[in-house]
């Protein structure tokens, strides 16, 4: 499978048709929390017409500017999104991406300062990790291991692309939970790859003091 040099695939880029076409549905102004180097916001640039990385690790945010460098409309910030400064001054997007970042952040106050970014009518999409913590997380988590494997070996996976990792604290319940609590009607689904993604959309007719 030939790609371009430019390009890859792992556990994480295996979701980006799918966000892609969700900000596709809305287009206006979209965020990457914790864009990584810029493969995803490269290709949200495609349907979008202002894009919006925020990264925190340097060599990271430098990768991204080069990738996105000739794109009109798209920037890099070197920011960590809990930080009120410069993040609120960005306003707010009609689709706000997190992909495999959200457990780097504590997981409240990360759902909550990711749905504060996100315009009346808009949509929030997070790619996450979770831990095993039930009998059902493992037994799930054990028989996915060949055909992610299969899969992996298909699509040629890039697992490593030199960005910062770590390791899932909360259960899929935990998230869960915490979610249906700070998002209502979010829709949380556990996936392919050992992943779960979350989608939530604030009313179009929710105006706070922000949006004024």
């Amino acid at each position: 499978m030939s790609r371009s040099p430019n390009t890859y695939w792992n556990h994480n880029a295996a979701f980006h048709n799918e966000v892609v076409a969700h900000a596709a549905a809305r287009g206006g102004r979209a965020l990457d929390v914790g864009c990584g180097e810029g493969l995803l916001l490269e290709r949200l640039a495609g349907v979008c017409d202002e894009v919006v990385g925020i990264e925190l690790d340097p060599p990271s945010v430098e990768r991204a500017r080069s990738r996105l460098s000739g794109t009109p409309g798209a920037r890099v910030l070197r920011a960590d999104v809990l930080d009120p400064e410069p993040v609120d001054g960005l306003g707010t997007f009609q689709t706000v991406t997190c992909v495999a970042v959200l457990h780097h952040l504590p997981l409240e106050e990360g759902l909550e300062r990711l749905a504060g970014l996100v315009a009346p009518g808009g949509r929030l999409i997070v790619v996450g990790l979770a831990a095993n913590a039930s009998a059902w997380d493992w037994i799930v988590s054990g028989v996915s291991v060949l055909p992610v494997r299969v899969a992996s070996l298909w699509h040629h996976e890039t697992p490593d692309i030199g960005v910062p990792v770590a390791q899932p604290r909360e259960s899929l319940a935990e998230i869960r939970r915490a979610a249906a609590r700070l998002l209502p009607g979010c829709r949380l689904r556990r996936r392919f790859y050992y992943r779960y993604t979350l989608v939530w959309d604030r009313r179009a007719d929710e105006v706070r003091e922000v949006d004024r």
